[in-house]
């Protein structure tokens, strides 16, 4: 039976079977570290806070929170590749990784000081602060993707990605929640057992609940990354240091290229990846922001918006894995899509005057007697960003899965390098579009829906992808 460090075997049954180690879920654990920033600082809670509230206009607060990520979008694009190409010349990728994480906290806790005028940090430092912390987060990701391989067995790939993912979104609900219920509706709605004020004695009137969400995540980041560093399996040191590692790695990037003419199908699974992978990141930076100008949302709202989601997307990650067995990676992949668009183009026809572009609504009508969401168009937008939580959760699971399975064997750090290339060389391509439709027709639905673009190519690429072959006995013995 071949053995993987970090990485428990049993037998059982005649058969020959893995069991998720210690390893593998602290390589997992890192999501849960990780991407709650990404739901509450870039979607649902301070996004939405600096377009409306710091930057004053929502249509005006997309145009320069997308050029923002356009930016980060490009460093990352002519940096990540290397940077993954290095760290294969290195061997050990937990030194970097925790420099990157400890950057990546800093630029999100310096986020606190963004507030309305010049009471707080100028424009143009949040908007460094932003786009710093979008590029070492993708920094993070690569390091974090290329030790996948190291953390499970090939049939324990797609469960353990997964995983990854579903625990990033249960971490994300925890500190929602929290954030609803100790920061946001105390002092706002009168519940048995609500404190009567935010904790920690933030006040309302500076938007301390809604900024607070920025030192949550860098601490949250801090504590939950140690998992990885004590117990998932890294490469051993090669002993070249990283200036040099980084020269040559320049020029094993474009070898890498250069191979691909050998790995035609790997390079266009990339090439697919790169566009459907901006678009669904687009959706997630953009999807909140989008919200809560076109429904007028506020933090409660945006807070149970990011709760109801977030629940729903936990079980995507899960689902991924299942899907992967069950009809393979690449059709999953584009099963995933497929919904995706869909439910994009049904949220883009939602207003609070009007559902599928044409139908007007009257925006003082009421279904329900529920304090939230109770219009026709609210609960419409709803069911379908459920949907699109699950899809694109499953889609990044897959997706990443899929990659792991069709590299090839010894250049797993240069693939999954050119894997961050290609969901991040075109970074710049989603936002640049919703810069530009949002500036173009001063509208937000314009802006948003643009990204419907790179679905569509990507998935048209993605049907002319040879899938893996079926994982047999013999590759799991």
């Amino acid at each position: 039976m071949t053995t993987f460090p970090g990485i428990a075997t049993k037998t059982s049954g005649g058969g020959a079977g893995s069991k998720i180690s210690r390893g593998a879920w602290s390589w997992a654990l890192f999501e849960w570290a990780r991407n709650p920033w990404v739901l509450l600082g870039t979607i649902y809670v301070f996004a939405p806070y600096v377009s409306n509230v710091v930057i004053g206009d929502p249509i005006h607060g997309q145009t320069l929170i997308s050029g923002w990520h356009k930016t980060a979008g490009i460093i990352i694009a002519i940096t990540a590749p290397f940077l993954g190409a290095a760290t294969d010349r290195m061997g050990r990728r937990k030194p970097l990784l925790a420099l990157f994480t400890a950057v990546l906290a800093i630029t999100i806790g310096v986020q606190w000081w963004a507030l309305p005028g010049d009471s707080g940090l100028p424009i143009w430092a949040l908007g460094l602060a932003v786009t710093l912390s979008g590029i070492f987060f993708v920094y993070t990701e690569v390091l974090h993707n290329s030790m996948l391989t190291r953390a499970a067995p090939p049939q324990l790939l797609s469960q353990v990605s997964g995983w990854g993912l579903a625990l990033g979104n249960a971490g994300s609900l925890l500190l929602l929640v929290f954030v609803l219920v100790t920061m946001a509706l105390p002092g706002q709605i009168d519940l048995p057992g609500l404190p009567d004020a935010p904790m920690f004695g933030l006040d309302p009137a500076k938007f301390e609940p809604s900024r607070i969400v920025t030192l949550l995540c860098a601490i949250w980041l801090i504590v939950f990354a140690i998992p990885i560093f004590l117990y998932t399996p890294d490469l051993v040191t090669t002993g070249e240091k990283f200036g040099d590692a980084m020269r040559h790695g320049v020029g094993n990037v474009f070898r890498t290229i250069s191979k691909l003419k050998n790995y035609r199908n790997v390079a266009l699974f990339l090439i697919a990846r790169m566009l459907y992978a901006d678009g669904k990141t687009a959706i997630l930076i953009f999807s909140g922001i989008y919200a809560a100008g076109t429904m007028s949302w506020g933090l409660i709202e945006m807070l149970a918006y990011g709760i109801i989601l977030t629940i729903f997307a936990v079980p995507g990650g899960i689902m991924s894995g299942w899907l992967d067995h069950r009809i393979g990676p690449k059709r999953a992949v584009i099963l995933e899509i497929g919904v995706t668009f869909i439910c994009l183009v049904a949220m883009v026809s939602m207003t609070s005057t009007s559902i599928l572009f044409f139908i007007p609504v009257d925006p003082a009508a009421t279904i329900s007697s529920s304090p939230l969401f109770n219009t026709l168009p609210e609960v419409a937008y709803m069911g379908f960003a459920i949907v699109i939580a699950m899809s694109i959760t499953a889609a990044y699971a897959s997706s990443r899965a899929l990659m792991a399975r069709l590299a090839p064997e010894g250049m797993e750090g240069e693939v999954f390098g050119l894997y961050a290339l290609a969901g991040s060389a075109t970074a710049w391509l989603g936002p640049m579009l919703v810069e530009f439709f949002t500036d173009a027709y001063q509208s937000q639905r314009a802006g948003f829906g643009s990204i419907a673009i790179l679905l569509i190519v990507g998935f048209i690429l993605l049907l002319f992808v040879k899938p893996p072959p079926p994982l047999h006995r013999d590759d799991i013995a």
